[in-house]
């Protein structure tokens, strides 16, 4: 069930450029790695703090710097690595089986996430040790 973080990779979405604006898209199956079944987005999270602190059994997530910027401290129960997002065309994926804290929110940022499942409870392991006893 657990992966590497190893796996967790940056992608670059396409950017379209104009001079009055930039336009990134997302479709199903192209540069995200698997097929999108929601999408939500966190936002007035204080500065300099953070959320998330869990990992997924089945859920693949793709998070993206829509505004602002913040980090994601991934951790596969051995290695830890931490990864800034703040361009609104680059996405983080973190494949089931991660444990991601997204922290050190800018003022006014907002995490735009596209899942691979619906919400369902059961496949959240928020408990970290529980976590690395899997």
């Amino acid at each position: 069930m657990k992966s590497s973080i190893f796996e967790c990779s940056l992608i670059d979405l396409p950017k379209i450029q104009n001079r009055s604006g930039n336009i990134t898209y997302v479709e199903n199956n192209d540069f995200v790695p698997f097929k999108i079944e929601r999408v939500f987005y966190l936002y007035d999270i204080p500065g300099g703090l953070g959320r998330g602190a869990h990992a997924h059994k089945k859920c693949h997530q793709f998070l993206i710097a829509a505004s602002g910027s913040f980090e994601v401290l991934l951790d596969d129960g051995k290695v830890k690595k931490t990864v800034q997002l703040n361009q609104p065309y680059r996405g983080l994926h973190i494949p089931p089986g991660i444990w991601a804290s997204e922290i050190n929110f800018s003022s006014g940022a907002v995490c735009l996430v596209l899942a691979s499942h619906k919400y369902d409870e059961s496949d959240y392991i928020r408990d970290y040790q529980e976590y690395l006893e899997l």
